[in-house]
């Protein structure tokens, strides 16, 4: 076993392998970039390297300073986690040359799938059903246009070097296809280097099933069953678990054994997933799952793996990479119980989902008191999300005996996550985890599309809104007190530092406050004798609250109480901010925090919703477009995000494409018809 490793990533993915590597008495390395100075990473490693600039193409993708770096640390191994150089053939090609282990597969393997057109030819010639399309040689326009009005729509253009969503478009409209195509293409280049694509049948219910594949130098190769992960957006993965729901017992093992052999056929070793695509629309059937893809290296849900089968995959990546064999044979490796992971992202789900990037004056991850939740967690408070790399900070995994008990305990564990200013997904994904279809089993990648709104806005609970209203009175009435009065003015004074609330007796004041921008109203009034410090606020649960100086009684955290639970409350001297389910509402006063009615954009101004680099301009000057035409095209944070006309008129100017961008940025401008 080599005695030091070196991880080319960051993130979560480099803390999760230092952590198998510190358990087994291996010194850990890690390389970071300009922006990562004061990263997670960087801090967990015993030694670590500075590698370039912010963006990755100067640093983590960058193969020539990760292996200075080994060579200046004395690292014996590289570990390339996922993403960044982690299936690049020629990489694990120069890592071999220098004399140091890779710990990855063969680098003819990783070019064997790496292209997914040449690997869906090598699954047929093996006998492993694929989804129907076309892969072939001629790029050009026509023959691709053609082959999709063959195939039928609506159908999936896939970059051939592609992963995570990137260079994917569904195309439902033969006439959007050129648009498709184009889009398709320039991620796929940038992201990487490859603007060729495939072409496949859209399966209008897909589930995505994928089988965890393993193998070794000593000629064995095992599965390590399988993982659902359908509940996608924007083909970028949010939920997922093992086993597959609804998966019987000879469903799994023609897939299993599919996996196996798609495998062998590349001689495979080490840790690899084969993706399925399933038709859903009539449950799960043997002649209804097709090969997908392949990905040469390990996955970011592996955690659920290793949750039901009691295996650490690291570890074993390690082992085999050392020469060793697989540690257990196929009749060894068994199914215990249901896990689920959600991956928690900064962005906003009620803004499109756009990413959010800043400084994390907060991040609180569940407490220990929820039971057994693992946090793969790539960032620390006070920690910084960048504009240069994914904006996933963290995974959270649980494990229970059933698929109802794994799914009340990550929503329960999602709604104690607590972010800000950043924006970030954890009460969307409490929502999904408790939405009636999914904890029915009824799950597809459109999922999360056809419920809309009920997933993605922003909810505050009415007790919560009251609550925070009733706070908000508090505090200014304890500021208008002078020493003198003593506790007796009208409102008796604050005592033991809690207020309550209850719902039988006439209001007798309205307070209004902004919660998230939106105005909420709630009528108080105060208790007598013994109840003197509690308040009845009218059609609201009985709640009480914890003032600040206060603590609760179990972690020392101020807060308010509604009904049992208690939300937990951040403050600085701009914002008070308090955490329910997963959300961050951001509340004042009303009038001291909204002006008048929101402004709407009058200018036909299109602004950067963050920085980024603008790839396409669908418009150029001069030209007439409609409202909701796509204008300007902006990628930032590895995807692209089209900017469209608010109204009809016409595009008076417009950034050039290859300008990078600040956030607010003026990208273009549409006059308005008159």
């Amino acid at each position: 076993m080599f005695k030091s490793v070196l991880v080319a990533n960051r993130g979560e993915i480099a803390c999760r392998v230092f952590r198998t590597a510190k358990r087994m008495g291996i010194r850990t390395v890690a390389v970071y970039s300009e922006a990562d100075v004061e990263a997670l990473h960087v801090r967990e490693a015993d030694e670590a390297v500075l590698i370039g600039p912010a963006p990755a193409r100067e640093s983590y993708l960058d193969g020539a300073k990760v292996l200075a770096a080994a060579r200046a640390t004395g690292a014996e191994a590289i570990h390339p986690g996922y993403g960044f150089l982690s299936e690049n053939a020629d990489f694990a090609e120069a890592v071999a040359a220098a004399g140091l282990v890779w710990i990855g597969p063969d680098p003819k393997s990783i070019r064997a799938m790496g292209l997914k057109d040449a690997a869906k030819s090598l699954m047929i010639d093996a006998g492993v059903p694929v989804t129907p399309g076309y892969q072939g040689a001629d790029q050009s326009d026509a023959t691709l246009t053609a082959e999709a009005a063959r195939i039928g729509y609506p159908v999936l253009i896939k970059a051939v070097a592609g992963g995570g969503g990137k260079g994917m478009k569904r195309v439902d409209d033969p006439a959007d296809f050129a648009a498709g195509l184009a889009s398709a293409r320039r991620e796929g280049a940038a992201a990487f280097g490859d603007d060729r694509v495939l072409i496949e049948r859209y399966i209008t219910r897909p589930r995505h099933i994928e089988v965890q594949v393993f193998g070794d130098r000593h000629g064995n190769v095992v599965h390590l069953y399988e993982r659902d992960c359908s509940l996608q957006r924007r083909h970028q993965k949010v939920i997922e678990e093992a086993p597959a729901p609804g998966m019987s017992e000879a469903v799994r093992a023609a897939v299993t054994q599919a996996a196996i052999k798609a495998a062998k056929a590349v001689d495979y070793v080490g840790a690899g997933t084969i993706e399925f695509i399933a038709d859903a629309s009539d449950g799960l059937k043997a002649d209804g799952v097709w090969f997908m893809e392949m990905n040469t290296r390990l996955q970011v849900e592996h955690p659920v793996t290793e949750s039901v089968t009691g295996v650490d995959l690291v570890e074993w990546q390690f082992r085999v990479a050392a020469g060793e064999p697989i540690p257990l044979q196929q009749d060894q490796i068994t199914l215990n119980g249901w896990a689920m992971e959600a991956r928690l992202y900064a962005e906003d789900p009620a803004n499109g989902f756009l990413p959010s990037i800043g400084r994390l004056d907060h991040f609180v991850m569940p407490p220990q008191e929820l039971g057994d939740i693992r946090v793969d967690a790539g960032v620390a408070q006070g920690g910084e999300v960048s504009q240069f790399y994914d904006p996933m900070i963290a995974k959270l995994i649980v494990h229970e005996d059933t698929r109802e008990a794994a799914a009340a305990r990550l929503a329960a564990a999602c709604g104690q996550v607590e972010v800000w200013p950043v924006k970030a997904n954890a009460g969307f994904l409490k929502r999904c985890l408790e939405h009636p279809r999914f904890i029915a089993g009824d799950v597809d990648t459109g999922f999360i599309a056809a419920e809309g709104e009920g997933l993605v806005g922003r909810h505050v609970r009415p007790e919560v809104a009251a609550a925070g209203a009733a706070q908000r009175f508090e505090q200014q009435r304890r500021a208008s007190l002078s020493p003198a009065d003593d506790g007796k003015s009208p409102w008796v004074a604050y005592r033991g530092g809690i207020a309550g609330f209850r719902t039988n007796r006439a209001p007798a004041l309205s307070v209004r406050v902004s919660m998230n921008g939106e105005l909420h109203v709630a009528s108080l009034i105060q208790g007598r004798g013994r109840d003197s410090n509690w308040y009845d606020v009218v059609a609201s649960s009985r709640v009480e609250r914890v003032a600040p100086g206060g603590v609760s009684p179990n972690d020392l955290q101020s807060g308010i109480w509604v009904g049992g639970d208690f939300i937990r409350s951040f403050e600085t001297d701009e914002v008070t901010v308090l955490f329910d389910q997963g959300e961050a509402i951001e509340f004042a006063d009303w009038r001291s925090s909204v002006t008048g009615e929101a402004v709407v954009a009058s200018d036909g101004a299109l602004r950067a919703p963050m920085p980024g680099r603008i790839v396409a301009a669908p418009a150029k000057a001069g030209d007439r477009v409609a409202k909701g035409q796509p204008v300007v095209v902006l990628e930032a944070m590895k995807m692209e995000h089209a900017l469209t006309a608010p109204f009809d008129g016409v595009v008076e100017s417009i950034a050039a494409v290859g300008d990078q961008v600040t956030e607010a940025a003026v990208l273009a401008v549409v006059k308005a018809d008159a």
